[in-house]
């Protein structure tokens, strides 16, 4: 079956991630996720390698998402016609929009635990380990 192809920066991976890739996952439809490639700064304080392994923490082996690195040298997406793709847009309702990764990593930042109700339990997880290395 095909896949549904996602990209982003995912830094990190948060609920309104989720909720967007969640829209074709329960439709039964098989997911590819890429991750673009970029350098680790002070807003994607994350090597694409680390996004990689959050994003498969936070489906596991239960879920049909595949996920790889995607090379940042893209400057635009562009189809013609009878490709054979659909262009999808999903709007998030008001609760979801909200949900913000900067918002996330300043958060983590200054200790604030609040972040936690923003992504799903095994990439909290993730997270509470990355950083329990990275302050050794």
């Amino acid at each position: 079956m095909r896949r549904q192809l996602f990209i982003g920066r995912w830094q990190p991976f948060h609920y309104g991630h989720e909720w967007l890739i969640r829209q074709e996952l329960d439709k039964g439809n098989p997911v590819m996720v890429a991750i673009r490639n970029v350098a680790p700064d002070d807003k994607n304080p994350f090597t694409p390698e680390e996004v990689k392994q959050m994003l498969d923490a936070a489906f596991g082996d239960d879920e049909d998402v595949l996920t790889f690195i995607l090379p940042d040298d893209i400057s635009g997406v562009n189809y013609g016609r009878g490709v054979g793709y659909e262009i999808n847009e999903h709007v998030p309702p008001e609760d979801v929009k909200r949900v913000s990764a900067t918002a996330i990593r300043e958060a983590i930042a200054v200790g604030d635990n609040s972040w936690k109700n923003y992504v799903n339990d095994n990439v909290a997880e993730w997270l509470l380990k990355y950083y329990a290395k990275q302050n050794k």
